[in-house]
């Protein structure tokens, strides 16, 4: 018996997709939508929260 192809929203354009080997791209929708993601964190639009006191790893304020 197979196994049905799971359906995912694209974060990039919320296009839905299956998540099946054929789709390289997974969980995006197509290169392109994969792309404006991979900018979007190099220009910092998306963080990942944390430790304000370690986000600086020049801080003059860290112990060495």
């Amino acid at each position: 018996m197979s196994n049905p192809a799971r359906i995912v929203s694209c974060p990039t354009c919320k296009t839905t997709v299956k998540w099946t080997p054929q789709n390289p791209s997974r969980p995006f929708c197509s290169e392109r939508c994969k792309l404006i993601d991979l900018g979007a964190w190099a220009s910092e639009e998306h963080v990942i929260p944390g430790d304000a006191e370690h986000q600086d790893i020049n801080s003059e304020d860290l112990e060495r």
